[in-house]
């Protein structure tokens, strides 16, 4: 006997913050939570997710714009993500697909504008061409120490032996990632009806339970399919 896919609306879920603090993992970790639960759903990240915002992604984290400033990085951002909804986002979601992502519009605001310096008038204007209407239904902003998060970076450069060394960001001083941990902070307090802060610092596993707790409470139809 076949098993019947559970039909909940489509959400669309971003998760958010710092360098190293888990956010590649437990997008994998909560894809799998729905899969558990039959629920169709498909990860993706910022930037990147189509193979146009993917070429972007390598230019940027390169830090080859770097030298244009953070208004030019927003731009090349947005663009990115403009594709992306296009592209991905947005077709999955009007199938019936929940979407997951790995940083979304909050880290342009984040990274290029509060911590950068980037006007708001620009973020915002960038923000309503890239979205085309499609804003997160639910964002979890994973909260760590910098000092902590960034140890971990270069723990895990070690273990996966990756060459490259750290990208643009993870080269920023430790004073500019605290600048960054405060800036989700301030977006996760100014979209209280929106976002969840969730303190990264545990074990993995902790993690992805409240994680799956704060998903549950927003979406309450995950626990009703589930028990028809």
């Amino acid at each position: 006997m076949s098993v019947d896919t559970v039909t909940t609306a489509a959400r669309f879920i971003t998760l958010e913050g710092g360098e190293g603090v888990g956010k590649s993992t437990q997008v994998k970790r909560l894809a799998a939570q729905l899969e558990r639960r039959r629920v169709p759903s498909i990860r993706t990240r910022e930037p990147g997710g189509t193979p146009k915002a993917e070429a972007i992604r390598s230019f940027l984290l390169q830090g080859k714009p770097e030298q244009w400033g953070p208004g030019a990085e927003a731009v090349l951002f947005a663009a990115a993500r403009h594709n992306h909804v296009l592209e991905l986002i947005a077709p999955n979601l009007a199938k019936g697909t929940w979407v997951i992502c790995d940083r979304f519009s909050d880290s342009t605001r984040a990274y290029q504008g509060l911590t950068g310096g980037v006007e708001d008038k620009l973020i915002d204007a960038l923000e309503i061409l890239a979205l085309d209407g499609h804003k997160p239904d639910l964002t979890l902003v994973l909260d760590m120490d910098p000092d902590t998060a960034l140890t971990r970076v270069a723990q895990r450069a070690v273990e996966d032996g990756t060459p490259t060394g750290p990208d643009r960001f993870e080269r920023e001083s430790l004073d500019w990632h605290r600048r960054l941990r405060e800036a989700f902070l301030v977006i996760a307090r100014n979209h209280a009806e929106r976002c969840v802060v969730i303190a990264a610092d545990g074990s993995e596993d902790d993690l992805e339970t409240a994680i799956w707790e704060a998903v549950r409470h927003r979406f309450p139809e995950l626990d009703a399919e589930n028990s028809a």
